[in-house]
């Protein structure tokens, strides 16, 4: 089969693009304004990238077209599919009936921490040899990719049929289940295709408010998930989340694990540095020492060794993958150290998320000098629904500088209870320039968008490299 994917250097859609050329289709995509890591990773697998969305592109003549949901109507390439009534179908669909079916999917679902939770749990099952399929909305550095399908390499002991040595497909698969909507023709969660058998609701808030209305309505499509999974499989929930509360009360066929609560299963750091007591019901079931920071973190790793263990990995065998867990690209990750001051690149974008983000490393780095910057560059940030909050978010910051990027909502007005904690600029070179003045040896600079920042990490590193 020859697909032809639009949108293909979104995570998601990149993710199917690679999990469809390693099952053996023809894969084709287009897009605009790519940037790494997906274009990198599309490349590398040898899948062609066509800039732009031109009508001509139908002449390729692919057996379907999979529509990525930043297509909307006016697409050139969209409407000449509309016009000569071409077979077209949603990432979400795509997958679910040439890749999902049969298998046994593990779903991680949530406002915050999908990414991160979602890695550790495929970590997990490589770790005890399941070799599960995943397709993940960001790059674990323990794989070193996106998504793959998954292939098992055992074979029995008690034949030589060569057939019984051919690697098999896993029956497992991990995948970051995003409660946006699938495409511009299906306005339901992506999640409600996958229909998983092991889900993680890891927490839930008010968030995209380009296309939700409110809470309530997010709720909704979680408890659309939730009536999707079977009485013979788990859902795991965090259980300091009322909103999940009020998502397992509309109804649940399902039996459900809570964790975060003593009651069922809890992380307790220790005091000694980077050490996690993992509890189910008061009883101490094994100790993580791993390099992750902040409470966030241990609550993702709690969930994904749950998950695991649902799929048959104990809970000891989870603590020793996850003592190996590397992270993903862009949470928290070192972008380089120049004159012992460190930059990191980190994907937070919601006031909790950057909170989170900032009070974990306060955690690590003590009472050293951290400068944090941002770009309030998702939907909703740039619509200014959280703006009462982003003071708040940033206060554990020594200082903050915010790139005012296509907001429609002030900023400067946002912060000013920061006092001379803050400064906002609209010019990427001038903002880079201000913090390169003001950095001092053993300072933290943590950079938090979910774009590429028009390349700050390296344009920041650069500078600081010409001025020492």
């Amino acid at each position: 089969m020859h697909i032809h994917i639009l949108g293909i250097c979104g995570t998601f859609m990149g993710g199917i693009a690679a999990i469809a050329r390693e099952s053996g289709h023809k894969v084709t995509g287009c897009d605009t304004n790519v940037y790494p890591p997906m274009s990198t990773q599309l490349e590398s697998q040898g899948i062609e990238l066509i800039e732009g969305y031109s009508p001509e592109q139908v002449l390729l003549d692919p057996d379907i077209f999979v529509i990525g949901n930043v297509i909307s109507r006016g697409n050139p390439l969209m409407e000449e599919i509309l016009n000569r009534n071409l077979s077209y179908t949603s990432g979400p669909q795509w997958l679910s009936e040439n890749i999902l079916k049969n298998k046994w999917v593990l779903a991680i679902a949530g406002t915050h921490g999908k990414t991160t939770t979602s890695s550790m749990l495929a970590w997990i099952l490589e770790y005890a040899g399941m070799n599960p399929g995943f397709l993940i909305g960001g790059v674990p550095e323990n794989f070193g990719i996106s998504a793959r399908i998954g292939v098992s390499h055992g074979a029995s002991n008690n034949t030589e049929s060569p057939a019984q040595c051919m690697p098999e497909i896993s029956s497992f698969f991990v995948i970051e289940a995003d409660e946006y909507d699938t495409a511009f023709f299906d306005k339901r969660s992506k999640f409600v295709h996958y229909h998983p058998r092991t889900v993680v609701l890891n927490n839930l808030e008010f968030d995209h408010a380009d296309i939700f209305s409110d809470l309530a309505a997010i709720e909704r499509q979680f408890h659309h998930l939730v009536r999707l999974v079977p009485s013979g499989g788990l859902i795991i929930s965090n259980s300091q989340e009322d909103s999940l509360k009020r998502v397992l009360a509309a109804g649940c066929w399902t039996p459900v694990e809570e964790f975060g609560t003593d009651l069922e299963w809890q992380a307790a750091p220790h005091t000694a540095n980077n050490q996690i007591g993992i509890y189910y019901k008061n009883k101490l079931q094994g100790t993580l020492q791993w390099g992750l920071l902040g409470a966030h973190n241990a609550l993702n790793a709690l969930a994904a060794m749950i998950a695991a263990r649902h799929a048959g990995v104990p809970i000891q065998v989870g603590i020793e993958a996850l003592a190996q867990f590397k992270n993903v690209k862009r949470r928290m990750e070192v972008k380089g150290i120049v004159n012992n001051i460190t930059i990191y690149d980190d994907f937070a974008h919601h006031p909790t998320s950057i909170r989170a983000t900032i009070s974990g490393l306060r955690n690590n780095v003590g009472s050293a000098n951290i400068i944090a910057v941002l770009e309030p560059r998702s939907n909703t940030m740039r619509m200014g629904v959280w703006k009462d909050d982003f003071a708040n978010s940033l206060m554990e910051a020594d200082q903050i500088f915010c790139y005012l990027n296509d907001s429609e909502w002030d900023a400067r007005a946002a912060l000013h209870t920061l006092d001379k904690k803050y400064s906002c600029h609209d010019d990427l070179m001038q903002l880079i320039t201000s913090i390169s003045s003001i950095v001092r040896p053993g300072d933290h600079v943590l950079i938090m968008s979910n774009g590429s920042f028009g390349g700050i990490h390296e344009k920041l590193l650069a500078l600081l490299s010409e001025n020492h």
